[in-house]
């Protein structure tokens, strides 16, 4: 076997340099529009529940949430691990699958089986399932922060115009709004004034609630709202719309209070607020802001996500006058360039000793040239075969590159060195024979020393195959690349 490829390679040798010529430039083509990332997917497919029930205690939710959608989910096909997580109000179940699932048909499994999840309590939300989220996860970190415009003003304009511009980035699975703050009339009720008035707090409550458009306060008659109705009128009929009066804290505080003739400002301060805050954001500039957490689907490019984030928030800025926006606070493309370039001075460095030291073993610059052609071409054919299985260029697959080329270098100065030796000993005993017999015998002296070799790093290698979970994910693809 190895006879006839060496022997139809020396025959049709131009043709063999026109393919090698053609698998370069279809490789670094290729090799270019290559994702790269800092580490591999070690993640397992996984699918993950949540599911709010605002009001029910740790215990509440483990029993009658959390434990009714585990028997409804427990016996999905190919589910390998389920998890559960209940803490007040929210109830987290993680599924993970057996290796090589597609994430897409266990997403839909589960979608279908939650869709039977009827036996939860009035409390709850129906339950929803998490984008599915890179191994890494987070791509980017954006800081917003103004000295003009109010934190709440801000939080409404990440929380309605810029999360959404950003979610249709391709790759953006998330954007997690940190220190964000809900915009809320607040009714601050005074106890003293209260007891003055004779006024329970019900009446306060159920006066806010049915003040708004919607409550969701289920016990109020604004939970459940009704039609505007119409008017007919000779030719046509006119629909009634409703308007809702209050927008503002001083709207709200003229509505009288239920079954009295004292308005809500009468006996409570009812201001624009935010929600309690669990922490803060302090950015650079020593002055509260938001994050904007941006987190990829798996697989995603980190730098193509991040140069569509960066284009988006461009677009958005002259909308957003008064506002700074800092992309810098956490941005992994920053190492993943500083990485390829720091990778490329190494590899011009490397190949430039690399021919030196040729030059001063062979003495002639053809030897050379044949030994430094076949490294660069290892390494493109070796990328572009990783390329169409769907892998990323990062750390674990370039170190594997790396320790691959250290054995495609000592090979292809055995082979040469050997066919150069031959050559020179023929030519010395004035022999007649051919270049390319010389040449052949010569390469097939060294081959089967060179397979068995190869053959013993290979089988050195087999049980990294075996790992599984997170280590497999990190030391299998240094293996096959």
């Amino acid at each position: 076997m190895m006879h006839w490829i060496v022997g139809w390679s020396l025959k049709f040798r131009l043709f063999v340099v026109a393919l090698a010529v053609a698998m370069m430039f279809v490789g670094i083509t290729q090799l270019r529009t290559m994702p790269v990332d800092a580490l591999p997917e070690f993640a397992p497919p996984y699918v993950e529940v949540q599911t709010e029930a605002l009001g029910l205690s740790a215990p509440e939710v483990e029993e009658l949430v959390t434990l009714n959608l585990e028997e409804l989910l427990n016996g999905t096909p190919w589910l390998q691990t389920m998890r559960s997580t209940s803490v007040p109000g929210l109830s987290s179940i993680t599924l993970i699958f057996q290796p090589g699932t597609d994430i897409i048909r266990a997403r839909q499994l589960v979608s279908e089986r939650l869709s039977l999840a009827y036996a939860l309590p009035n409390v709850a939300q129906p339950p929803v399932i998490l984008p599915p989220l890179s191994a890494t996860s987070r791509a980017m970190i954006v800081g917003l922060s103004s000295k003009q415009v109010s934190a709440i003003e801000m939080s409404v304009l990440a929380r309605w115009t810029i999360r959404p511009a950003l979610l249709s980035v391709p790759g953006v699975a998330n954007v997690a709004i940190w220190g964000m703050r809900d915009r809320q009339l607040q009714v601050q009720v005074d106890p003293a004034k209260l007891r003055a008035n004779h006024i329970t707090l019900d009446q306060i409550v159920s006066t806010t609630g049915n003040a708004l458009w919607v409550s969701p306060l289920t016990f109020l008659n604004a939970s459940t709202p009704g039609s505007g109705g119409w008017i007919d009128g000779p030719q046509q009929r006119i629909e009634v719309r409703h308007v809702l009066p209050i927008s503002s804290p001083k709207d709200l505080a003229q509505v009288n209070v239920e079954d009295t003739t004292l308005s809500l400002g009468d006996v409570a301060a009812v201001v624009e607020d935010h929600q309690p805050l669990i922490g803060d954001n302090i950015l650079a500039n020593d002055s509260p802001g938001l994050l904007l957490v941006i987190e990829k689907f798996p697989g995603a490019n980190p730098e193509d996500v991040t140069r569509g984030v960066e284009a988006k928030l461009a677009e958005l800025q002259p909308g957003l006058s008064g506002i700074q926006i800092d992309t810098n606070i956490f941005r992994p493309a920053n190492f993943i360039d500083m990485a390829m370039g720091n990778l490329t001075w190494s590899l011009l460095i490397g190949f430039l000793l690399l021919v030196l030291v040729l030059l001063a073993f062979f003495y002639h610059w053809r030897v050379a040239l044949i030994s430094l052609v076949v490294i660069p071409l290892s390494l493109v054919t070796a990328g572009l075969v990783l390329d169409l299985r769907g892998s990323t260029m990062n750390m674990m697959v370039l170190a594997g590159l790396l320790i691959a080329v250290a054995i495609v270098v000592a090979d292809a100065i055995m082979d040469v060195e050997n066919i150069v030796r031959r050559l020179r000993q023929h030519r010395l005993e004035g022999s007649d024979r051919s270049t390319a017999s010389i040449i052949l015998e010569a390469s097939l002296e060294v081959r089967s020393a060179m397979i068995f070799a190869t053959l013993m790093i290979l089988l050195a290698l087999l049980p990294i195959f075996l790992l599984g979970g997170v280590s497999g994910a990190f030391f299998q693809p240094p293996a096959i690349s």
